[in-house]
C-alpha cells in the first residue's frame, strides 16, 4: 500500500510540474517570439534607413503602395516596400540595396559641353506607368498588363510601351514635357556653377534651350500646415519638377530656399506657397529680407496652395479656401503658369505698451490679412495655447474648425468681451470715431475673414464699395460679440461699418484684451496700436472658378495686371 501511494504522489507531482512547465511555456514562447521579431524588425530598419541615408535617391518606405505595383528589380507584384520621391522608382526590401547600385536618380545638376543651350535624353524608368497614359508612339494605352511592363521618363512624364520602345528613343532628347516652362533643367544649373566660378554674373542671358516663355517655379511645402498633406505634395512636386526646386520648410527656412531666385533671370521666377496663411507671411517676410539686400530684382511672385485652417488670403486670391487632395498636381502647376501678376497691400502693426518710461522697445508685426482685438482674437488665443499643449491632435482641419467652434460657443456665454467701447479709443487717418457698444473691433485688408466670410460686405443689401488688397485702404468694422461674428458668416446680419482709413490707431486704455494679426494672438495689456502702410509684396492670382461674390468683386478689381520690379 506504502509503495502505490508513493508511486501515486510521485506521478502526481511529475504531472504538477509538467503542467506548471507547459504552462510557462505558453506564456513564455509568444513573449520570445514577438521580441525575437520586434529586434529583427527594428534591426531591418535599421539597415534600411543606413541604404536610405547613404543613396542618391530620396526613398521613402511605405506599408502598402496606393496602386498596384511591381518591383524594378525581380519584377514580382509588391504590396509593400520602397519608393524614390524623385524618380518614381519602386522596389521590394529585398531588392533595395541592389535597385540603388542599378538605377540612377534624376540629376538635379548636369555636365554639358554645349552650354546652357544644350539638351539631354530621356531617363527611362521601366513599370508602374501613372494610370491612364498613352505611349508617345502609338497613342494607345500603357501599363494595362499585370506585371512590370512599359517604360515612363523621369524627366517629361512621357511613357511608351515596351514593343515601342526603340533604341532611338534611348538617345533622344528630352523636351521636359508640358511643364518645360517651370522646370529648371540639370543642364543650366551646372553652366550657372562655372558662370560664378568665372567670377560673372550675367545670368540672364543663360536660357534653358527652347524656352521661349521660361518662368521656373519654387516650391516651398510646410509639412506641419493643417492636414498634414505638405510630405504627399513634396513628392509629388519632386516627380514633375526637378527636386532642386522643392523645399520642406520644416528643414530649411524660406530666406535660405529663396536664395535659388539669385541664379535665375530677372523677373521671372514663381513660388508656389504650400501651407496656410501664417505660412506665406513667413514667405513673404523672406522676400522682403531680400530687398533688404539689395535684391530686388530677382523677387519673385507668390502663389497659394491653402492647407492651412482659414486661408483666408488664399480665398481672396482665387487658390481657394482649402485642399484636400482632389485637383491633381498637374493642374495646380497649370493655374500657376496661368495666374496673373497682382500687388497686395502689407501693413505696419507697432503695439507700443504704456507706462515703463518708453524704456521697451514696442512690438512691431507685419499684417497681411487683418488685425482684431475682441472675442475673435479670443477664440485664436484659446485655440492656439490648446494647440501647444497637445500638438498631435491638431492634424486636420476638421478638427481645427471644431475647436474654433467650441471656444466660440463658450465666449456666447462668458462674454469676456464686453465692454470694449468703455476700454479702447479709435482714430482712422488722425480722425476720432464715436464707437457704439461693441466687443470687437476688426481692421481688414483684404476680402475675406474668419474662414472665407466677406466681412466688410456683410448680406450686400447695402452699397458699399468692395474692399480691396492694393488700394493702400484698411477696412474697419465692429461685431457686438462671438453670436454676431456667427449670424455674419451665414449672412444673417452685417458688421459695424466704421469706416476706411490710411492709418489706424487704437488706444487699449485698461485692463488685458487679446488680440491676433493674421491668426496669430496674444494677450495685451494698456497699449496704442498704430497700423500703417509698409509695402507691397508681388503676388499671383487664379481666375478659376468663382462664387458670386467673387465675380461681382472682379467687377470692381482688375488684377490682370503685369507687376515689375518697379511697382514693389
Amino acid at each position: 500500500m506504502e509503495g502505490t501511494e508513493s508511486r501515486s504522489g510521485t506521478s502526481s507531482v511529475v504531472a504538477d510540474w509538467s503542467l506548471v512547465f507547459w504552462t510557462v511555456c505558453s506564456v513564455l514562447l509568444p513573449v520570445l517570439i514577438t521580441l525575437w521579431c520586434s529586434f529583427q524588425r527594428s534591426r531591418r530598419r535599421v539597415l534600411i534607413q543606413d541604404i536610405f541615408r547613404k543613396s542618391k535617391h530620396d526613398w521613402h518606405y511605405t506599408d502598402l503602395f496606393g496602386q498596384p505595383s511591381y518591383c524594378c528589380v525581380c519584377t514580382q507584384h509588391i504590396l509593400q516596400g520602397a519608393f524614390c520621391n524623385c524618380c518614381g522608382l519602386r522596389v521590394s526590401e529585398g531588392c533595395l540595396k541592389k535597385a540603388d547600385q542599378l538605377f540612377l536618380c534624376k540629376e538635379i545638376m548636369m555636365r554639358s559641353n554645349g552650354g546652357a543651350h544644350s539638351s539631354m535624353p530621356h531617363h527611362w524608368i521601366r513599370g508602374n506607368v501613372p494610370l491612364c497614359s498613352c505611349c508617345m508612339i502609338c497613342k494607345q494605352q500603357c501599363g494595362t498588363q499585370p506585371k512590370l511592363c512599359d517604360y515612363r521618363c523621369a524627366w517629361c512624364q512621357c511613357t511608351v510601351h515596351d514593343e515601342c520602345m526603340m533604341d532611338c528613343l534611348k538617345t533622344e532628347e528630352c523636351t521636359f514635357g508640358e511643364f518645360r516652362d517651370l522646370i529648371i533643367p540639370p543642364y543650366y544649373l551646372s553652366t550657372i556653377n562655372q558662370i560664378r566660378k568665372d567670377k560673372r554674373s550675367d545670368y540672364e542671358k543663360v536660357v534653358p534651350f527652347c524656352r521661349k516663355h521660361w518662368m521656373p517655379v519654387i516650391i516651398l511645402a510646410n509639412t506641419r500646415s493643417g492636414n498634414n498633406m505638405g510630405e504627399t505634395l513634396l513628392g509629388e512636386f519632386k516627380i514633375l519638377l526637378n527636386p532642386v526646386q522643392v523645399f520642406d520648410l520644416s528643414k530649411i527656412a524660406p530666406a535660405k530656399a529663396l536664395q535659388l531666385c539669385t541664379l535665375l533671370p530677372y523677373n521671372a521666377v514663381r513660388v508656389l506657397v504650400c501651407g496656410g496663411d501664417g505660412t506665406v507671411g513667413w514667405v513673404l517676410d523672406a522676400i522682403d529680407e531680400m530687398k533688404i539686400k539689395g535684391q530686388e530684382r530677382y523677387i519673385p511672385q507668390v502663389a497659394i496652395l491653402p492647407l492651412g485652417t482659414g486661408n483666408d488670403l488664399s480665398n481672396t486670391l482665387g487658390w481657394g479656401a482649402g485642399y484636400a487632395g482632389e485637383v491633381p498636381v498637374e493642374q495646380i502647376l497649370r493655374n500657376v503658369m496661368e495666374a496673373d501678376g497682382v500687388k497686395l497691400d502689407r501693413w505696419k502693426v507697432q503695439v507700443t505698451n504704456k507706462g515703463y518710461y518708453n524704456l521697451r522697445k514696442p512690438k512691431v508685426f507685419t499684417m497681411n490679412n487683418y488685425f482684431s482685438i475682441g472675442p475673435d482674437a479670443l477664440m485664436a488665443l484659446n485655440f492656439h495655447a490648446h494647440r501647444e499643449k497637445t500638438p498631435s491632435l491638431f492634424s486636420s482641419r476638421i478638427i481645427n474648425k471644431a475647436v474654433y467652434f467650441f471656444y466660440g460657443t463658450k465666449d456666447c456665454l462668458v462674454q469676456e468681451c464686453k465692454d470694449l467701447n468703455k476700454k479702447v479709443e479709435l482714430e482712422l487717418d488722425g480722425e476720432r470715431i464715436e464707437l457704439p457698444n461693441l466687443e470687437g473691433i476688426i481692421v481688414l485688408n483684404i476680402g475675406y475673414w474668419g474662414g472665407g466670410c466677406r466681412l466688410w460686405e456683410g448680406m450686400g443689401d447695402e452699397p458699399y464699395s468692395l474692399a480691396r488688397y492694393d488700394d493702400g485702404l484698411l477696412e474697419v468694422v465692429g461685431v457686438h460679440g462671438s453670436f454676431h461674428c456667427a449670424q455674419i458668416q451665414v449672412k444673417l446680419a452685417n458688421p459695424v461699418r466704421l469706416g476706411q482709413a490710411h492709418t489706424v490707431r487704437l488706444i487699449l486704455k485698461s485692463s488685458k484684451m487679446p488680440m491676433q494679426v493674421d491668426g496669430e494672438p496674444w494677450a495685451q495689456g494698456p497699449c496704442t496700436v498704430t497700423i500703417t502702410h509698409k509695402t507691397h509684396a508681388l503676388m499671383l492670382y487664379h481666375l478659376g472658378e468663382q462664387t458670386d461674390d467673387d465675380a461681382s468683386s472682379m467687377s470692381e478689381q482688375d488684377p490682370t495686371r503685369e507687376q515689375t520690379d518697379e511697382d514693389v
